[in-house]
């Protein structure tokens, strides 16, 4: 496996700041390749060499959004932590994202936030990020490793079908693509309005199933799910996942849902 600063961190490796995604796949060489080929990690609100007992302000932590209302200062300095963890040479794409279903193609990486909730790219040095704070991101890569994508999965993007034209930006075959799903509000605690299931049951009444009605007429809704339905009617079965709840876990990930005030974390993704 190609050395990075990420994997040569004592830090990253004492910390909970980073957690490594890992790819499922119907062949554990394609596993091993995919691990020499791309690099990809979800963070967590937990700073290197911080612990989660440490967090007190709303943004307490490895906040990395700029438009949240913390201090630049401090977010600019722990997206240069985050940088220093990253190849050398390779640098983060971040977006501004609008809850839309734009998808940009990235051939070099641009100063400024790109507007957009998804982004492709099959060039090396670029590291795509995606931020949440309780919606679901999404990482996509090919089989041979050339090619990945990073998708913000709010239930507006998902329903304005952004996996779908994230996939028709990228040249590999869907059959070819596998997809993680990072933690997001977890369906026990996403309570919803009827605006959202049928948003989503208009397209296909498969959906149903990711919604639970309670007694006040809201629904409960399944974000990871949703998703999963999503890509395997696209035609991708390799899917693996980070099912962990931001609502429930707000010591170790932000939550816009629960905290309103609050940071965001970051799911990325580069070619090696």
């Amino acid at each position: 496996m190609l050395k990075t600063n990420i994997y040569n961190s004592a830090s990253t490796k004492k910390s909970s700041a980073i957690e490594f995604v890992q790819w499922r796949s119907s062949s554990a060489i394609s596993e091993q390749e995919l691990a020499e080929k791309v690099l990809a990690i979800q963070t967590t609100r937990i700073a290197p060499n911080s612990s989660s007992d440490e967090l007190t302000s709303p943004y307490q932590g490895f906040n990395l959004g700029l438009h949240v209302g913390d201090c630049e200062k401090q977010v600019t300095s722990n997206r240069q932590s985050l940088q220093y963890l990253l190849p050398h040479n390779t640098k983060i794409q971040w977006l501004e994202q609008v809850h839309g279903n734009g998808v940009t193609q990235i051939l070099q990486v641009s100063e400024n936030a790109i507007v957009a909730d998804a982004a492709v790219t099959d060039k090396k040095n670029i590291c795509l990020a995606i931020m949440t704070a309780d919606c679901l991101p999404i990482l996509l890569v090919s089989k041979l490793g050339d090619e990945i994508a990073a998708i913000h999965g709010g239930w507006r993007p998902l329903a304005a079908n952004i996996i779908a034209n994230t996939l028709d930006k990228m040249k590999a075959p869907v059959e070819d693509i596998f997809a993680w799903l990072g933690p997001c509000i977890s369906k026990r605690a996403f309570e919803v309005g009827s605006e959202v299931k049928a948003a989503f049951v208009q397209h296909d009444e498969c959906f149903n199933s990711a919604f639970t009605e309670k007694a006040n007429g809201k629904y409960l809704a399944d974000l990871h799910k949703i998703a999963i339905l999503q890509l395997k009617n696209l035609g991708i079965d390799q899917i693996s996942a980070l099912p962990e709840c931001t609502y429930s876990r707000a010591n170790k990930y932000y939550s816009y849902r629960k905290n309103a005030i609050t940071g965001r974390m970051a799911t990325l993704i580069c070619l090696l």
